[in-house]
């Protein structure tokens, strides 16, 4: 079977992780994989090519519409001469519509990653193009609902495939938990941080880009009024985007530039929640966050925005707590209410949100929708997986 992924790009984010996560399931049973990026590619590079995917990008430069791109994406089509195409992301998704009025392809799957992406005219462009997708997914049944209502896409051509996650990697412990905090006496960047003086401090870890829908001054909000009540305790937050300045100056205006650790980009999330203690998110709006899925590996309780799919991850009072979005006092009581638990019932928190990933979202159970419905799409039939020369790890 050959399969071509298209993507606007590929970076450090929740669709490209799950891009990559499937690249490993379908090369390890002898599919041919080429995965075609919009504008140049950033992340996971090495991973891809130790799995033997060929990677090409378009040239595109972000926000400049180009319709050469066109052309090239037909150029490619022709020469591989896929069996699937599948494409992510709404501009990879519009862009593999228009391309099918131009070169022959067998089946054209798009994958939405959010109940949201973006303006109205991304909505009116799904719907004109719908005609020429065999099938649009979304990665929550929130979403799926979402885009039914709004009609995005005819209710017999849309289908829920959740994202999943590789729980073998929260199974090990590469660096105790003491051993890391130490560590992080020192940010991502090298700057050193104030110590924290008494008792441990209960620790709550983000991860995420900084940009608009993650509505990280909310967070910073809701951790300046919790920590009135719980002075010692530390936030981190793992991740890159344009608004991380004006975060970080945010943080300094409340007075929180001793108890906030911006990690940067982060390889290490396995490690990270071993040594956290409570996980954060605060979202305008999502699809089915990885984050919340890697938060339940690690067995921490959550506290989290109820948009989306989060609702699917975190079940109300079983493995975390819910609040509605852009309300930071709401966020407040949560967390205050998470650090006030004894140790032992937090532990039990995060023990049922890793039995719920383990039942609902393992990689391995996700891995085998896509197969079946990309066996059923071509009509051949994959074989069996084989080892892999190396694990890869979708960060």
């Amino acid at each position: 079977m050959k399969l071509l992924f298209l993507i606007t790009g590929f970076d450090y984010a929740g669709a490209e992780n799950q891009v990559l996560l499937l690249c490993r399931e379908l090369r390890a049973r002898g599919c041919e994989v080429r995965l075609v990026t919009m504008i140049p590619p950033v992340a996971y590079l090495e991973e891809l090519r130790e799995l033997g995917v060929e990677v090409v990008s378009l040239g595109m430069k972000k926000g400049v519409p180009d319709p050469r791109a066109i052309l090239r994406l037909v150029s490619l089509i022709r020469r591989m001469r896929p069996d699937v195409v599948h494409s992510h992301l709404v501009h990879a998704n519009i862009l593999a519509r228009v391309t099918r009025l131009f070169v022959r392809i067998p089946y054209l799957v798009c994958t939405a990653h959010s109940v949201n992406e973006g303006s109205w005219w991304r909505e009116m462009l799904y719907r004109l193009t719908d005609p020429l997708g065999d099938l649009l997914t979304n990665v929550s049944r929130e979403a799926v609902r979402g885009y039914t209502e709004r009609r995005i896409a005819p209710a017999r051509k849309i289908r829920l495939m959740e994202n999943g996650i590789d729980l073998s990697r929260f199974d090990g412990e590469e660096r105790g938990p003491e051993q890391l905090r130490a560590e992080l006496g020192v940010t991502g960047e090298g700057e050193v941080q104030p110590a924290i003086d008494g008792p441990s401090p209960f620790i709550w870890l983000a991860a995420g880009r900084f940009v608009p829908e993650k509505d990280y001054p909310a967070m910073l909000l809701a951790f300046a009024e919790a920590r009135r009540n719980f002075p010692n305790s530390v936030l981190w937050i793992a991740g890159i985007g344009p608004e991380r300045l004006s975060v970080e100056q945010q943080a300094a205006e409340l007075g929180l530039s001793d108890s906030i650790w911006f990690l940067g980009i982060r390889t290490d999330m396995p490690a990270l929640l071993q040594a956290a203690d409570g996980f954060v998110l605060s979202s305008k709006w999502e699809g089915l966050p990885i984050v919340l899925l890697e938060a339940c590996a690690g067995r921490l309780p959550i506290v989290a925005t109820a948009v989306g799919g989060n609702a699917e991850v975190v079940l109300d009072g079983v493995n975390g707590y819910l609040v509605p979005p852009e309300e930071p006092a709401a966020l407040a009581r949560a967390m205050e209410r998470v650090m006030a638990l004894p140790p032992e019932e937090r532990r039990a928190m995060g023990q049922r949100g890793r039995e719920h990933v383990a039942a609902n979202y393992e990689m391995s159970r996700v891995a085998g929708k896509w197969i079946e419905l990309y066996e059923q799409a071509s009509g051949r039939k994959l074989p069996a997986a084989r080892a892999l020369p190396k694990e890869v790890h979708g960060g």
